[in-house]
């Protein structure tokens, strides 16, 4: 069984989750847990339609927020970026211009540079992604959708067809990289630009 909490420290107890949850079901269930945790909110948040924003986050204008989402303090949502499927953002999380996020949970201090997609995914704290990489969450390239994950020298199979990437805390991805479907990064990965990441046993 994967834990969360390998890669992203705290994690159960910052998103309120038990550690042996895995990570595909947990961005699969989102929508539904994002929903009752909008429902324990405080003051702090402004609250419409199920999307809360903490008073502290400045979302620019032409950013679109789909239902539901929670967006916490001091993030930074830029103009054209689309988020949508069910996203949360920590504390101080930037998402910059044109950046679209699906369905995935985004810890504090994490930064998703610009023209990046974000899909099922779960990224830790302090993690940056530089202009234009991304997490792919479905096997476009082949027949056989299912996605597998590669998990101390075993195949582990997820039983969906979209699910993109556990990246732990530190990790540095760099620009135009690619993290295939079902990609696992412990703590401080460095990811080169341009490079992709393939899930190979």
């Amino acid at each position: 069984m994967i834990a969360i909490n390998q890669y992203i420290k705290d994690f159960s107890i910052l998103f309120k989750t038990l550690p042996e949850v895995k990570p595909w079901d947990l961005t699969k269930d989102l929508p539904a847990i994002l929903l009752n945790m909008i429902a324990e909110l405080d003051s702090d948040y402004a609250i419409k339609d199920n999307i809360a924003i903490h008073k502290t986050a400045v979302i620019e204008r032409s950013a679109v927020i789909k239902a539901p989402a929670v967006i916490g303090e001091n993030c930074f949502v830029g103009g054209n970026a689309y988020l949508r499927g069910g996203v949360y953002l920590a504390s101080s999380v930037t998402v910059g211009t044109s950046c679209e996020i699906k369905s995935s949970i985004i810890c504090a201090n994490s930064a998703i540079a610009h023209f990046n997609f974000i899909g099922d995914s779960i990224i830790g704290h302090q993690v940056n992604f530089e202009a234009g990489s991304i997490t792919a969450n479905h096997h476009n390239d082949r027949s056989d959708k299912r996605i597998f994950v590669f998990y101390n020298a075993s195949v582990l199979e997820t039983d969906s067809q979209k699910f993109g990437s556990l990246v732990g805390d530190y990790s540095k991805i760099g620009a135009n990289a690619v993290l295939s479907p079902g990609t696992l990064l412990l703590p401080n990965t460095i990811v080169r630009r341009l490079e992709l990441v393939e899930q190979v046993l």
